[in-house]
C-alpha cells in the first residue's frame, strides 16, 4: 500500500492539477493523506470537489511548513510513504519507478525538472542546481542535494524519522528525512526527473541559501546531534 502525503496552505491555483496527476497512478487502495495548515482559500473545497475516497484530509493544529507534513506522515498507513508538495506535477511514471526501487532500499529521491507556472521548462534540473545525484550522509550534511517533493521511502524509517526535531528552523523536514535515511538506512538517487518542480512566486523553501556562517554552522551542529541521538530509537 502506498500512501502521498501532502502539505497544504492556500494551494487553490495548482492542488487540483497535481491531484489529478498523482491519482491517475495509484492503486484503489492506496492514499493521498492531505494535512491543510488551515488555508484560507478555496483549497479545502477543491480537494473535496474531487469526491475521491482514496484522499484522506486532516487538518495541522501546530501552524508550520514541517509540522504540517509530520501530522501528514504520522496519519499515512501505507508501507511505502512518497512526499509530495501542492504545486508540482508527478510524471507518469514516478510512482512505478520509485515504488519498484522501494522493494530494495529504504530511501528513495529524484531528480525534478524546474519548470514555470504554465510548466514550460526553465532549462535545468533541481540536481543540476544543487549539484545533486550522489548520496551520501556528510555531502548532504554539507550541502543537501535533494528536496523533499521528491522523496519516498519505507515507513519503517519512521522510527527514528518521528517525532522530527522541535527546531524546524535549523532542521527543515526534508533536511532531517535525507540525513536519517542517509545516516542509518540504504538509499538510492534516480538522477532521471521524476516531477515538474513548479517554481513561482508563493512556493514555500525550506533551504538555506544567503545566511550567516554562524548560523550555517549551528544548523549542522544541530542537524547531526540530532540524527545521532536517534541511535537507539
Amino acid at each position: 500500500m502506498i500512501s502521498v502525503c501532502m502539505a497544504t496552505y492556500n494551494g487553490e491555483k495548482y492542488i487540483k492539477d497535481q491531484l489529478l496527476s498523482i491519482l491517475k497512478q495509484i492503486g484503489s487502495k492506496d492514499e493521498i493523506i492531505i494535512s491543510d495548515d488551515l488555508s484560507k482559500d478555496k483549497t479545502v473545497e477543491i480537494i473535496n470537489s474531487l469526491n475521491d475516497s482514496r484522499i484522506k484530509l486532516f487538518y495541522n493544529t501546530n501552524r508550520g511548513y514541517t509540522s504540517n507534513f509530520q501530522n501528514a506522515i504520522q496519519h499515512a498507513s501505507g508501507d511505502f510513504i512518497f512526499l509530495s508538495d501542492q504545486d508540482d506535477i508527478w510524471m507518469d511514471n514516478k510512482l512505478k519507478i520509485m515504488s519498484d526501487l522501494l522493494l530494495e532500499y529504504d530511501f528513495v529521491v529524484s531528480d525534478a525538472r524546474i519548470v514555470n507556472t504554465h510548466l514550460e521548462s526553465l532549462g535545468s534540473t533541481y540536481f543540476e542546481l544543487r549539484g545533486g545525484g550522489t548520496n551520501g550522509f556528510m555531502n548532504n550534511l554539507k550541502k543537501l542535494k535533494y528536496i523533499g517533493c521528491c522523496m519516498a521511502f519505507r515507513k519503517t524509517i519512521l522510527k527514528k524519522v518521528l517525532p522530527f526535531p522541535n527546531n524546524s528552523t535549523l532542521c527543515p523536514h526534508d533536511f532531517w528525512i535525507a540525513l536519517i535515511s542517509e545516516f542509518y538506512y540504504k538509499t538510492y538517487v534516480v538522477t532521471e526527473p521524476l516531477l515538474l518542480y513548479r517554481r513561482h512566486g508563493e512556493n514555500v523553501s525550506t533551504h538555506i541559501s544567503s545566511t550567516t556562517l554562524f548560523f550555517k554552522i549551528q544548523f549542522r551542529i544541530y542537524s547531526l546531534f540530532k540524527v545521532l541521538s536517534r541511535f537507539n530509537s
